[in-house]
């Protein structure tokens, strides 16, 4: 019989919602104490720098023998890789990992003060630690604990050491999807790479070596990793265990076929092989489960021939939230897949209603291959052809035929738990196991009485009962009627654990309480015996079960071609060129423009090498924000390959887009705030480079004006040092006069309209949401909001008199001279003949013709700069 929640270590069920960390008061599956330690551990040893990267032992020892320990519970050979590892992952594995605390307070700037680390049932106390054994079990990332948006993503990280220092290695896995990443990178000092893949892996656990945390001596790369990840499960694991030998043969062993050329990319990646050794080792071990052989999907993810957007860019600019699934009906078939290639070691309730569950999610989603096919099969273009003829695949029809002759006709995926549990209970046909038929028939007749005791409660008191089901409560009483119905406005005291919400209340009985007790018993043989039909049924379909990567691969592509399609048709988008310059015509917010009634106002965007640097300004609400996410957005769909909304585009390819946009939380002045831009900034500062674009709004609202302008006039002045495409928007104005010193600096602003307000007497401000060359007129925010308050008049008068004096003291001494303007002007003609000498496509007549344009522009020029300068001397 299968034992319920006798493990944390049991599979997924759709739709739990458990933490991520379970404690139960239960003995321990495999009679492990936990050992709470102070502080230490080994010294970190040197590495010895050869020809090879050394990722071994914490000896230095790079013998496959010495990686792990010649015991009678050593691993198996190669072949039997799936048959029992227990004794080997309970009695070897247990007493090598260190699972550090996750909260803040228990993390100090070099690594974790306390660290928990279980030991095998017969290992003795090491000197030093401090023991406590409570019998409980414990589960850092148990399966079952992963819910559909929680975190499932264990990553494994390693550095090379000595001349190695900075080559990186990364192995995760995604606990809800069978398919491991492998990377492998340099790095710098501040390791902007490693930290932007954890973030955007979002992981639920980081794993290490245990000799990048040793006291007093932590790597930088440890400690930036704790830094950013204070509420990630962070786990130290012995350094033995980063073994790339080991890791190669995982690859070989769980790889499946038709992605077996990753070999022939990571066979010299030391690395990331030594990652993957110690992830697949730890997944095993707290997973309580192994892989079936050629069951995973391993891909190789280098760093060449992308571009960098940092975690932050991607939330703000909401590039991993996918709203709109135009093929909605396909479940996730990686999660589907992860469940399908587990094998448990032991056979839990959880486990085996995941199995019965996950078969039916299969027989589901194979059943729209066909319909999908004949979507696909009058289409020429040779790609969809190509998908078309994956989908031909005969093994889906093969895998579908097996489980139709098992699972009824009428099984499929289904809305609503008590639904699914339903299909769960009959997806066997009848038939094939009398027992399971009679416990259908004794579950079927236990449900019935419970409808008919609640109909017998509900006549027996008058009351508008009906029978109501959860996961959590099983069949529970519900009724909605206001307090009349009642007698003395109460119920009636055979109702117990009643709650209430306005006229709606939720109640059981003790009787319904021992009814439910029976149902789970019964549910419990129902799915024992249907467990052992699934399982032999999946061992009959392990061999064709490949083909779903095929069919995952194929859903995602065409889902994101549907929408480049969507994209390039519905819309006026078109396709973008790709020059040296920033050039957009007329374009719009993307995603605004789904959401709102009215089509967004379309603005013009110009940014090149000789002005590459725009200060926008505007009041609150003008557009700002919604521009400079517009120009990412847009920069972003051009790289990947989609359309754009605009009249025409051209973009200059960036290797990194940062953004820092201003949200709501920064307008309030305090330290935590202001900490966070400084942390946002300083990335940026360290990060950027010549082929960056760059968006800033409002940098300095989390402190006092003085310094908010100290610090934006120096990130200004850095970040024109560089040839990266900037965006800066402000509501400084005084940082707009930087123009002066620096001829590639642009000032664009939003305009606004004064319009009457009649009603009132006052003005009012109307937004055009147009984007202009020039400084914003609106220069004070502050004094019109005051003016519309009820401020008295004689405080605004005042405010205006001493702002304009200051005002006339700072411009006093940022004029511009003629000859800040001849330079000027020198300057972007110079730009201009470069930019034309470059990327002209014109014949002679026509070019000729373009530079005694440019010529007469340039001496209309010096005119207005001597106006400039008889007035300034005026």
């Amino acid at each position: 019989m299968l034992r319920p929640e006798s493990s944390p270590a049991s599979l997924p069920v759709p739709g739990d919602s458990s933490l991520s960390v379970e404690v139960r008061p239960q003995v321990p599956r495999c009679s492990l104490g936990l050992q709470e330690t102070p502080q230490s551990g080994p010294s970190a040893q040197a590495a010895s720098v050869s020809s090879r990267p050394d990722t071994s032992g914490a000896a230095g020892d790079r013998s496959s023998s010495s990686s792990y320990p010649r015991a009678p519970s050593a691993l198996p050979a190669q072949g039997s890789y799936c048959k029992s590892k227990r004794s080997y992952a309970e009695n070897t594995f247990a007493s090598d990992f260190t699972l550090g605390t996750s909260s803040s307070s228990a993390r100090g700037s070099t690594c974790p003060q306390i660290v928990k680390t279980p030991l095998s049932a017969g290992n003795h106390q090491r000197s030093g630690y401090k023991s406590w054994t409570p019998q409980m079990e414990y589960s850092a990332t148990s399966s079952s604990a992963v819910s559909a948006h929680s975190p499932s993503v264990v990553v494994a990280v390693v550095e090379g050491r000595g001349l190695a220092r900075g080559e990186i290695g990364m192995a995760s896995i995604d606990l809800k999807s069978p398919q491991i990443i492998l990377s492998q990178f340099a790095d710098n000092t501040t390791y902007a790479k490693v930290i932007t893949k954890l973030k955007i892996l979002s992981p639920l656990e980081i794993i290490m070596s245990n000799t990048a945390c040793v006291v007093g001596n932590s790597t930088k790369l440890f400690t930036l990793i704790t830094e950013n990840f204070k509420n990630v499960n962070f786990t130290t694991i012995q350094r033995k265990y980063f073994n790339e030998t080991k890791g190669l043969e995982y690859i070989e062993q769980l790889c499946t076929a038709e992605f077996s050329t990753v070999l022939m990319e990571v066979q010299s990646k030391y690395y990331c092989l030594a990652a993957v050794a110690a992830l697949l080792k730890y997944i095993e071990f707290i997973q309580n489960s192994l892989y079936a052989p050629k069951s995973l999907k391993i891909c190789f993810q280098g760093s060449e021939q992308t571009a960098m957007i940092d975690s932050s860019s991607a939330q703000n600019l909401e590039l991993l939230i996918n709203n709109q699934d135009s093929i909605a009906r396909f479940l996730d078939t990686e999660q589907l897949l992860s469940v399908l290639v587990q094998i448990p070691k032991q056979d839990t309730v959880n486990a085996a209603e995941s199995k019965i569950t996950n078969l039916i999610y299969l027989k589901h989603t194979l059943e729209l291959v066909d319909p999908l096919k004949i979507t696909l099969k009058n289409c020429n273009t040779p790609l969809l052809r190509a998908y078309y003829g994956s989908l031909e695949d005969k093994r889906f029809g093969i895998i579908l035929d097996k489980i139709k002759t098992v699972i009824n006709d009428d099984a499929r995926y289904m809305k609503g738990c008590l639904n699914m549990r339903t299909q769960k209970c009959y997806a066997v046909r009848s038939n094939i196991n009398e027992f399971l038929d009679i416990a259908r028939r004794t579950y079927t007749e236990i449900v019935d009485d419970i409808a008919g005791m609640i109909s017998q409660l509900a006549e027996k008191y008058s009351l508008p009962l009906r029978t109501s089901f959860s996961s959590a409560r099983g069949f529970f009483i519900q009724m909605t009627t206001d307090c009349t119905a009642l007698f003395n406005d109460k119920l009636p005291s055979e109702f117990i654990k009643i709650s209430k919400v306005k006229n709606s209340y939720s109640f059981t009985s003790t009787d319904l309480i021992k009814m439910n007790e029976r149902c789970q018993e019964s549910l419990r043989e129902i799915y024992h015996m249907t467990y052992m039909i699934v399982c032999k049924l999946l061992s009959e379909i392990y061999e064709h079960i490949h083909c779903l990567y095929k069919l995952s691969d194929t859903v995602s592509m065409l889902d994101m071609l549907l929408s480049f399609a969507h994209a390039c048709t519905l819309s006026d988008y078109v396709r973008p060129e790709f020059t040296d310059t920033l050039a957009i015509k007329q374009g719009w917010h993307p995603i605004l423009e789904k959401i709102s009634v009215e089509k967004p106002v379309a603005n013009n965007t110009y940014i090149t090498e000789g002005s590459n640097f725009v200060i926008i300004t505007g009041p609150n609400m003008s557009g700002k924000s919604t521009y400079l996410k517009q120009i990412a957005l847009c920069q972003i769909m051009a790289q990947i390959g989609s359309y754009v909304p605009a009249e025409y585009s051209s973009f200059r390819i960036a290797e990194q887009i940062f953004t820092r946009i201003s949200t709501d939380d920064d307008i309030e002045t305090n330290s935590s705030t202001f900490m966070k831009e400084m942390k946002e900034i300083a990335y940026i500062l360290h990060n950027a480079n010549d082929k960056s674009l760059i968006l800033i709004d409002e940098l300095g609202r989390g402190t006092n004006t003085e310094e908010g302008i100290g610090i934006c006039y120096a990130v200004c002045e850095y970040l024109l040092s560089l040839k990266a495409f900037t965006l800066f928007a402000t509501h400084f104005l005084e940082l707009c006069h930087i123009d002066v010193l620096y001829p590639n600096v642009e000032n664009m602003y939003f305009e606004v309209q004064h319009v009457k307000n009649t009603s009132r007497n006052k003005e009012a401000i109307l937004y055009t949401y147009k984007l202009s060359k020039g400084l914003t007129e609106e220069k004070n925010y502050g004094l019109k909001a005051a003016e519309a308050s009820s401020l008295p008049p004689s405080i605004v008068l005042d405010a205006k008199e001493i702002t304009t004096q200051i005002t006339r003291q700072i411009l006093q001494n940022q004029r511009s001279t003629p000859e800040m303007e001849r330079q000027r002007a020198v300057y972007h003609l110079a730009t201009r003949l470069v930019q034309t000498a470059r990327n002209s496509q014109l014949d002679p007549d026509s070019l000729r013709t373009y530079l005694s344009n440019l010529k007469r522009k340039y001496e209309a020029d010096f005119p207005r700069a001597e106006q400039v300068s008889g007035k300034t001397e005026e």
